[in-house]
């Protein structure tokens, strides 16, 4: 059973950067697709960035387009989403995803796995 786990989260100024991973156990991640959401209070769960099973098949959400990049390493079986130039709107509770697709997709209910999040605060 594949299991995910997020990592990096935490409290950053206005216009700093944190890196977010994604660790899977119990499967290689190989053949899933790995999706980054985040869920702020009060709102719906959101794509942020999403991978496929090669690097090349990435998608971005706008609002993150340009400070955001995903990447995988499928040797360490990891899922990194390294976040600059962070803004109070993009503080929220991360979750990393897996679903078994070539290419990356950003919808919710495409995915079957889960990790339990990661909080990101933005705020000086």
């Amino acid at each position: 059973q594949l299991q995910l786990v997020e990592s990096g989260g935490g409290l950053v100024q206005p216009g700093g950067s944190l890196r977010l991973s994604c660790a899977a156990s119990g499967s290689s991640l190989n053949y899933y697709a790995i999706g980054w959401f985040r869920q702020a209070p009060g709102k719906e769960r959101e794509g942020v960035s999403c991978i496929g099973t090669r690097s090349g098949s990435t998608k971005y959400a706008d609002s993150v387009k340009g400070r955001f990049t995903i990447s995988r390493d499928n040797a360490k079986n990891t899922v990194d989403l390294q976040m600059n130039s962070l803004m109070p709107e993009d503080t929220a509770v991360y979750y990393c995803a897996a679903t078994v697709r070539l290419v990356a997709t950003c919808a919710l209910h495409d995915y079957n796995y889960w990790g339990q999040g990661t909080q990101v605060t933005v705020s000086s």
